[in-house]
């Protein structure tokens, strides 16, 4: 996420209102920042949906200078507190949990981490293994996609995850995905390209709204979330707020207000996602 290093946790409330049957759905990104947030920690709801995301798998070296290593994935979350059997046991306790892994994020021991492919193949094919080395070991459910930083044009972007998600999803590997831009000129021509190409292997989108600038208004924040739903037509976004500093709509300020306004709106999809 931005400023990832910053990051406790993150939740996700998601609401679908044009479903037969309202479905529900809460997302916690967990493992980042050195916090040593455990499941336990997190009380969960039986009657929704609860996706845990881990923060984050990086294609970097884990040397003191981390370099980029095209494709090849390590987990870099707090493994002490969420290993494979803590996530089997949280699965076992919990039928309607599922866990995820974001993959890159803002940066590693102070360095950006790039997007930095040496070819489209070379970093598909690593990625497909080395995520699915992860995914297996530590009986994962899904995957989210947060690069903020690139040496690759958009569509090298776009050709690269397109194929890793389309895989992923087609040989069952994973069961659902997310992407979580923001808005900036370097990283939204990014996602909108995968999203044009590859929209349809995506399941959510983990738009980052307190990445917008403090004192946002209701009506701004409205105004946002129609645009990206607007940039990104048919997919289930998701709206945010962070306690952390971050920007964006604070609820004091009237988050809440904006959503209700947005509910009462025929055939919105309203996700509600809280940082702390």
């Amino acid at each position: 996420m931005a400023s990832s290093n910053l990051l406790v946790s993150l939740f996700i409330l998601q609401v679908l209102f044009v479903t037969p049957t309202n479905s529900k759905l809460f997302r916690e990104y967990i493992g980042a920042g050195g916090k040593n947030v455990s499941f336990p920690d997190v009380p969960i709801n039986p009657n929704v949906d609860f996706h845990f995301i881990l923060s984050f798998a990086i294609d970097y070296t884990n040397a003191s200078s981390p370099s980029p290593t095209n494709g090849n994935f390590s987990a870099y979350w707090d493994k002490e507190n969420l290993n494979p059997s803590q996530i089997s046991s949280i699965k076992a306790d919990h039928p309607n949990v599922k866990v995820a892994m974001s993959v890159a994020g803002d940066s590693v021991n102070g360095q950006f981490v790039y997007f930095s492919p040496a070819s489209t193949s070379s970093w598909v094919s690593n990625a497909i293994s080395s995520i699915t080395q992860i995914v297996t070991e530590y009986n994962l459910d899904g995957i989210d996609i947060d690069y903020e930083h690139y040496n690759a044009d958009p569509d090298t972007f776009a050709e690269c995850i397109g194929q890793l998600l389309s895989y992923l999803k087609e040989n069952k590997i994973v069961s659902f995905t997310s992407i979580a831009p923001f808005e900036d000129d370097s990283v939204q021509p990014h996602y909108l390209a995968l999203w044009k190409k590859y929209g349809y292997v995506i399941d959510y989108v983990n738009f980052q709204f307190y990445a917008y600038d403090n004192g946002t208004t209701v009506q701004q924040f409205i105004q946002y979330f129609e645009t990206q739903s607007s940039n990104y037509e048919g997919g289930k976004i998701l709206v945010s707020f962070g306690t952390d500093g971050s920007g964006g709509l604070k609820p004091e300020d009237g988050f809440f207000e904006a959503c209700l306004v947005m509910l009462a709106t025929p055939c919105h999809e309203i996700d509600l996602q809280y940082q702390v």
